[in-house]
């Protein structure tokens, strides 16, 4: 069916509903759209305290291109053979089992995308508060209302506008795929535009005003300034301390580059999918891994390494880049520029997420009613139940440490349940790469319109690039990592009770011996 869908035309897939209306621009838009959030603009500056020197820090960026990259060329084999929506989830039930790919879709739900979701329309508000002062994390509506000694609920008007963000994308993208990815090509042109002037005015205007050219080009390898510890005490100081601060590091920059993943899940919509899919990973992950490096440069000719590590409110380093270049008004230009990234970003987000809900339902692993589409073609229940969820991660709050006068200091629940399951989200994409393997082997005549690039070499060097990393995080940061396989565990015993309880709906891929080989 996908082979004899035009390239051009919207059609409808008769098989399963959905409207075959992203084109290879289109779909290309979604992977970059999803990657560039508000993480590229903040996190070099915590790269910074953990590598301590500018080679290093570009090194960090160097190996997270090559694994998404590696990861992204990998996938195109599977997506190319299963071009049906849920995609990640999909490939794991397919090459292992259905259990395997409920585990992903239930951290998918429970924490990866809607947490994700949740941060980003909160970051959105915090860039907003830098124009309009009375949007702010610290401005409530409801004051913290404490449930625990380390818990707390709240409604500040940061947490307002991040859940009117996260409704209104919602709506819009019930309202059917044309409007969902005109919103996405919109702002991700707009926000890539924004980043390609910040790297290219960084770089000319930080040569002519500033010094940190030379102090951090002329002193590449160099450690110093302040170092982060990263665990057990260790820092970039010693040869092994800088291999785990390298590994540590990696969880900024590629949750920073993650999400190129999320045009698999839409591959329902995508047309002619065996090929699109596959350009899209390619072409989308290529442009901003791109440009991530090139940021990095930018921000190393504008700022010493020493201001990026410890002179610069709250980690902002684009805007504190903005500033040379626009003395003044450069942070209000790079918070209008965030907003956008932000709003593109959390549209792509909502946009695919539900996708995956979709396919699990399907399978009867999850709410019937979000395996449903809706008059426009879209599956409308899952778009409002992905909504709810992410709203209410907005709502609690962690007591993070006490003020000098004793008083409570709140952090966002959602990011620390980020934290925990990166390590997670890790796992689930060395499994999907491994998954090639085991599918080339259980289904060696299989149509392969696309085969993975490099296979057998690229693909095993991501399985043991990201596993190195993975096992250092366990080693080094035990207490952010363990927690994540604790939400994935919590899956097993909700999976065999859907199992029992869920009906496969018509044409699901879980029945019969499928449905029986999960145990």
């Amino acid at each position: 069916m996908a082979d004899a869908i035009g390239v051009d035309a919207e059609v409808e897939d008769r098989r399963e509903g959905f409207i075959r209306g992203l084109g290879l621009l289109d779909a290309t838009m979604i992977v970059a759209g999803s990657m560039i959030g508000s993480g590229i603009f903040i996190v070099s500056a915590d790269i910074a305290r953990q590598t301590g020197a500018p080679g290093w820090l570009l090194v960090v960026w160097i190996v997270t291109g090559l694994l998404t990259l590696m990861a992204a060329l990998s996938y195109g084999e599977l997506a190319a053979m299963m071009p049906k929506a849920g995609g990640q989830y999909v490939y794991l039930r397919e090459a292992f089992s259905p259990m395997w790919g409920f585990l992903y879709g239930w951290t998918l739900f429970l924490v990866i995308q809607t947490g994700t979701i949740a941060a980003v329309a909160v970051g959105f508000a915090k860039y907003l508060g830098v124009l309009w002062h009375p949007i702010s994390e610290t401005n409530y509506l409801i004051a913290p209302i404490r449930i625990s000694s380390g818990y707390a609920l709240s409604l500040s008007t940061a947490q307002l506008v991040g859940v009117l963000l996260i409704v209104l994308l919602t709506w819009m993208n019930t309202r059917g795929l044309r409007l969902g990815k005109l919103v996405q090509n919109i702002f991700t042109s707009a926000k890539t535009g924004a980043l390609v002037a910040l790297i290219v005015l960084g770089v000319v205007v930080g040569l002519i005003r500033t010094n940190a050219a030379a102090l951090n080009f002329g002193n590449f390898w160099g450690v110093r300034g302040s170092l982060e510890d990263v665990g057990q005490g260790l820092t970039a100081a010693t040869a092994f301390g800088l291999f785990v601060a390298i590994c540590v590091a990696q969880t900024n920059s590629l949750f920073s580059a993650d999400a190129w993943n999320n045009i698999t899940f839409t591959a329902g919509e995508v047309k002619d999918p065996r090929r699109n899919i596959p350009l899209s990973l390619a072409f989308g992950t290529f442009l901003v891994i791109g440009l991530y490096l090139l940021a990095n440069v930018a921000y190393l000719v504008s700022l010493p390494l020493e201001t990026m590590q410890t002179g610069i409110p709250n980690d902002r380093v684009a805007s504190a880049t903005a500033s040379v270049i626009f003395p003044g008004i450069g942070a209000g230009i790079m918070a209008v520029a965030i907003m956008i990234s932000t709003f593109g970003c959390n549209n792509g987000l909502i946009l695919a997420g539900a996708r995956v809900y979709y396919a699990m339902a399907r399978d009867g692993l999850f709410f019937k009613s979000t395996g449903k589409l809706n008059e426009r073609r879209v599956p409308a229940v899952g778009l409002v139940v992905q909504c709810v969820w992410a709203v209410l991660l907005v709502l609690p709050r962690v007591v993070t440490k006490t003020d000098a006068a004793g008083a409570p200091v709140y952090g966002s629940l959602y990011n620390n349940l980020l934290t925990y399951v990166i390590s997670a989200a890790l796992i689930f994409y060395i499994l999907t790469i491994i998954g090639i393997f085991v599918l080339r082997s259980k289904r060696p005549d299989a149509e392969r319109p696309y085969k993975a690039f490099g296979y057998p070499l690229v693909p095993a060097l991501y399985v043991v690039g990201a596993g190195v990393i993975l096992l250092v995080l366990f080693i080094y940061q035990t207490a952010t990592t363990w927690p994540g396989l604790i939400i994935v565990a919590v899956g097993i015993p909700v999976y065999f009770i859907w199992r029992r309880v869920g009906v496969p709906m018509e044409g699901s891929a879980v029945e019969g011996d499928a449905r029986e080989g999960a145990a």
